[in-house]
């Protein structure tokens, strides 16, 4: 195609040959996200990555296609129902290549994942704007370079802040991964149309890689298979020619000529109908993996989909696409979370917001009209493909089909993006070829990308740690519950108990129902023995939830400190009702009945809080002192030694046998013991103590002083150290009195 055929040639900006374009791009992408490169694993990443054993290759491979993206069986009723097991799969590689949960790692895979996806965008847009031109460069050569177009709008969805969640919160590989399979699946249907190179079977090859395209997407992120209907709608509006009104005019008047028919099919049936074929096999074999049931979401989560009235439903998912829309326009406020009332409902038709999506409607329909009915076809092209990358890829977020667990998402917003770019370059394109001095217009385009990058850079280094994430949220939604609450729990991890209180106090004050801020506050408060306002606090939480069983362990812990001991134990059985498997609920239970004096239960107890989980120190420890104590030092030392074989370098369990095997008067294997011990925790005194008791006992007396000396330096308050070191003492000076005599 000759240069002087390419739209976009009015704009401003020096021709590039596709390598150098390539590496602008690329380097653009890279420079937006790169400090995100050292950052921690924050939000989302917690549950999805750190706390998913799918990660870790503690499940076998294959259940990764059982499993949702969180690592919850799917048939389970806790689903999230969010099946993406090509992402997780490329998570369990990071941790195997790593050997470990290094973010540095994660992160270095989401940037390069943007920067390639950035580069593959060039390709995507010259499809849209027009093909590649031909250059002399100084040697005489012709060098390959693309549209002006194209390369704007391709440097516009490098830097767009927008992508920020996705590139700097790991979680959002999904989408990246996602949106470079979309990307490939439209370049390989192009590839199947007419005008190129391929024909008859090798056509029908080439849209059947873009299904497999489509559904390894769709096995990355759920918005994947859309490609599907954008690449039907490129095929019938672009390069069938399909005009709507021109259509609808014939059908009109009954005038089926081909003279005044100007679609042409151009095999377009054939494709289409592999392309839905392939589409509907793979939603049916996703829909029989998933289960039929849907996810369960609440009205905090995505309120305007539990209003009881349809119209106001209507109204804020209106408002909603609105918000999405200036997101994309105006990526300043940008939050990692915009539920719990962040945006409160439009419950009346006098609200000054419907002015947005009454907005928003206005400028849709006139560009879907100029999309459609358009005779000029580069406008029909452009116009058409814009849109469908804007809301064709938006749609599973959109209510229209399905509740969707959220108000706002940025990370959705990733392929709707490039609908975006094809559109603001056009215009921009148009603005240029119609002003005759475009240094201004250059000047305004070089600031655009300028602050977006700037952006990107500040915005990106906000998702590094949780703390900064959280409480960048609070200036952009002061009306979120959640956002008040994240920074709350953040600040109690961090030790700043104060803090933490007035923060989740502000999140129960937007939403008095919020249950897990509830919990949170009544373990600080019991904590800080606070109990009475704890008690409230949690039974309130049971009372709104009755399933929530980390709420009636934590009652079950402060009705034990109030003396309150047959509520606790129907708080904790409560708690083991709803959560079969809970060790921790286990081992309090223990305690609990060990505070009875009921020692068998107290046993049983901690036996199933080992039994669930083997790694539990504290119940193997209990176990030990507890049979310990009552004297039956056989069966402490046959579960002491059981816990070492579990966990071998737990010192505190070295210790507790140590004393089993001293009072068993086995002291080689109790000195064994406590010597590890205290290698392990050089600074506890009771180690150094109860090591020096044994010498004691075992008339090592030298080692025993010496000892003692260790443990009161450590701990100078402890009485009976002080008592056993003055035995010791009076023996020595017997002994030497003795020795003169």
């Amino acid at each position: 195609m000759a240069q002087a055929e390419l739209f976009g040639q009015d704009i401003p900006m020096f021709h590039l040959s596709a390598f150098w374009a390539r590496c602008l791009v690329g380097l653009l992408a890279f420079v937006c996200f790169t400090n995100s490169y050292n950052g921690n694993f924050v939000f989302d990443d917690s549950e999805a990555i750190i706390n998913n054993k799918d990660i870790r290759g503690e499940t076998p491979l294959s259940d990764l296609w059982l499993h949702d993206f969180w690592g919850t069986k799917l048939s389970s009723n806790a689903s999230h129902k969010s099946y993406r097991p090509l992402t997780v799969l490329t998570f369990r590689m990071n941790y195997s290549i790593a050997g470990g949960l290094h973010p540095p790692g994660f992160h270095l895979v989401n940037i390069l994942l943007h920067c390639i996806v950035s580069v593959l965008m060039l390709n995507v847009f010259t499809k849209l704007f027009g093909g590649i031109s031909y250059n002399n460069n100084n040697r005489g050569k012709r060098a390959i370079s693309f549209p002006k177009a194209s390369l704007l709008a391709a440097l516009l969805f490098a830097v767009h802040p927008v992508h920020t969640e996705c590139v700097a919160g790991i979680v959002g590989r999904a989408d990246l991964l996602c949106a470079l399979s979309v990307v490939l699946s439209f370049l390989g249907y192009c590839k199947s149309l007419p005008g190129t190179s391929t024909v008859g079977f090798s056509s029908v090859i080439w849209v059947l890689c873009s299904v497999f395209l489509g559904a390894v997407a769709m096995l990355c992120k759920e918005q994947g298979i859309t490609v599907l209907g954008l690449n039907a709608v490129f095929d019938a509006f672009v390069i069938c020619k399909l005009n709507i009104l021109e259509l609808v005019q014939s059908v009109l008047r009954r005038d089926k000529t081909s003279e005044n028919n100007t679609f042409h099919n151009k095999g377009l049936f054939s494709r289409v109908g592999i392309l839905a074929s392939g589409g509907i096999c793979v939603l049916y074999i996703r829909w029989r993996i998933m289960g039929t049931g849907p996810p369960a979401f609440t009205d905090v989560d995505n309120p305007a989909s539990f209003a009881d009235s349809l119209l106001v439903r209507v109204i804020n998912y209106n408002y909603y696409y609105s918000l999405n829309g200036w997101l994309l326009l105006c990526p300043w406020w940008l939050c990692f979370d915009w539920s719990m009332g962040c945006i409160p409902l439009i419950s009346a038709l006098n609200d000054g917001r419907i002015i947005a999506l009454v907005a928003l409607w206005f400028c849709l329909i006139g560009l879907g009209y100029h999309a459609l009915c358009s005779k000029d076809d580069q406008k029909r092209r452009i116009l058409t493909l814009g849109l469908g990358f804007l809301i064709i890829p938006f749609l599973p977020a959109s209510n229209l089909f399905f509740r969707v667990g959220f108000v706002v998402a940025e990370r959705v917003l990733y392929l709707p993006s490039i609908g975006y770019c094809v559109l603001l370059s056009y215009g921009y394109s148009k603005l240029c070829g119609q002003v005759k001095n475009k240094q201004l217009l250059a000047v305004a385009m070089l600031g655009l990308l300028a602050i977006n990058v700037g952006r990107c850079i500040f915005r990106s280094n906000q998702w590094k740690s949780e703390e900064l994430l959280f409480k960048s949220a609070l200036p952009v939604c002061p009306l979120n519950a959640k956002v008040h609450y994240n920074v709350g729990k953040n600040l109690a991890d961090r030790g700043h108990q104060r803090d933490a209180i007035q923060y989740y106090r502000e999140a129960i004050r937007l939403n008095p129902k919020y249950v897990h801020a509830m919990n949170n506050l009544g373990n600080i408060l019991k904590e800080r023995d606070e109990l009475q306002e704890a008690e409230e606090l949690l039974s309130k939480a049971v009372s709104i939830q009755p399933d929530f069983s980390a709420a009636w362990m934590n009652l079950g812990i402060v009705q034990n400190s109030l003396k309150q001991f047959d509520d606790a134990e129907k708080s904790y059985l409560t708690a083991i009702k709803y959560r079969k498997k809970y060790p921790d609920c286990y081992y309090n239970l223990g305690r609990l009945y060990a505070d009875l004096n009921r020692y068998i239960d107290a046993l049983n107890a901690w036996r199933n809080a080992t039994f669930l989980k083997p790694e539990h120190s504290l119940a193997w420890n209990n176990m030990i002192i507890l049979l310990d104590n009552t004297g039956n030092l056989d069966q402490a030392e046959a579960v002491g030694r059981e816990a070492l074989r579990l966990l071998p370098n737990d010192h505190s369990l070295m210790f507790s046998l140590a004393n089993v095997l001293g009072k068993a008067e086995k002291y080689k294997e109790s000195e064994g013991l406590f010597l590890k011990a205290v290698i392990a925790n050089p600074s506890s005194a009771s180690y150094h103590g109860n090591l020096a008791v044994l010498y004691h006992r075992w008339g090592n007396l030298d080692l025993a002083k010496k000892h003692y000396e260790i443990s009161m330096k450590l701990d100078p308050s402890a009485t009976g150290t002080k008592e056993n070191y003055s035995l010791l003492k009076r023996k020595l000076d017997q002994l030497q009195k003795r020795t003169r005599v």
